[in-house]
């Protein structure tokens, strides 16, 4: 078996530089992601390198490379001579982006792994939501949900899964920004979530899936709406 050495080592030795700034990038990306996921970035926001670079220490071109990430992951654009700017989702999205969910949260809840550690998990998730309702922080709540979702997702025990899962949620909160009332669109859905983890509990795994099919099919729904009354 030849062993690597000479050239291609040093070939890889040159690309080291390479494979750090795209780890700080990475690591830039999930910043960010984590701040549009909580609602600090809502669409339309531009987001300034100066600004940003100054914030987080780091580079232009690692900020830049952090921007070409979340854009290909569709949470950013980039507008010629204007900047880069959080996305603003379109009533397509939504219908696209509740197919992807039937399918992946769906199918998380049939093979999911259900035992008393991981069904705690999930119910902590929910009393998030619950002391962030006592609060009146719908925000808060609006996030809790979306983890709720992420901890359902982890049950299934695929780390692609849950990464795929992140990328959903971020997106789900750009489409949230558009119901004007947090409130009423968030609330209704604490008791639900915490009704699906009682069946799942149950070990009715089918009967759980089923509720979480008409959930999203009902939050589809109300997003459609909410995004034709602003057209």
């Amino acid at each position: 078996m030849a062993e690597l050495s000479g050239g291609p080592v040093e070939l890889l030795a040159a690309d080291r530089g390479q494979l750090e700034r795209v780890s700080t990038a990475e690591r830039v990306a999930d910043v960010l992601r984590t701040r549009i996921i909580v609602g600090d970035l809502p669409p339309g926001t531009r987001l300034s390198e100066e600004a940003i670079g100054s914030a987080l220490g780091v580079s232009r071109n690692t900020l830049r490379e952090a921007f070409r990430l979340l854009t290909h992951e569709r949470l950013l654009a980039h507008e010629l001579n204007r900047g880069v700017f959080v996305r603003t989702l379109t009533e397509q999205d939504v219908t696209d982006l509740y197919r992807l969910r039937k399918v992946v949260e769906c199918g998380a809840l049939r093979y999911a792994v259900l035992g008393e550690q991981e069904l705690a998990a999930v119910r902590a998730v929910v009393q998030d939501a619950v002391r962030a309702a006592e609060r009146a922080d719908w925000v808060a709540v609006g996030t809790h949900n979306l983890r709720f979702h992420q901890a359902l997702c982890a049950l299934a025990g695929s780390p692609r899964v849950d990464e795929m899962m992140r990328g959903i949620l971020a997106e789900l909160r750009l489409v949230f920004h558009v119901m004007g009332d947090p409130r009423r669109f968030h609330e209704p859905y604490i008791t639900r979530n915490g009704e699906i983890v009682e069946v799942l509990a149950s070990g009715d795994q089918a009967g759980a899936e089923r509720m979480l099919a008409v959930y999203l099919d009902e939050a589809e729904q109300q997003l459609t709406e909410g995004y034709r009354q602003h057209v």
